[in-house]
């Protein structure tokens, strides 16, 4: 019985079918990751509106400190961008 199964050539029908079958599984997988990257994409906005909102109330509660912070983010990327350029030449 198996070797007739495979000795039987598959008929037009047969074909159809396993491509249609193909057809359907890639795209629920393409449907399956536009939903997840879509989900993933609205995660990580409410992160960063989260994160924003944080750093605004942590600004208003020290505005001293944080532009401590700046000023010190500013020397250090300055000094980076000095001390490259300076090896470039």
């Amino acid at each position: 019985m198996a070797v007739e199964v495979l000795e039987r050539q598959a008929t037009v029908d047969d074909v159809l079918r396993e491509v249609s079958r193909i057809k359907s599984l890639v795209v629920d997988a393409v449907e399956d990751g536009v939903k997840t990257a879509l989900r993933t994409v609205k995660q990580g906005r409410e992160i960063t509106e989260d994160t924003i909102h944080d750093a605004r109330y942590a600004i208003k509660r020290n505005p001293l400190q944080a532009m401590g912070i700046v000023f010190a983010a500013g020397i250090v990327i300055g000094g980076i961008v000095t001390l490259i350029s300076s090896h470039r030449d």
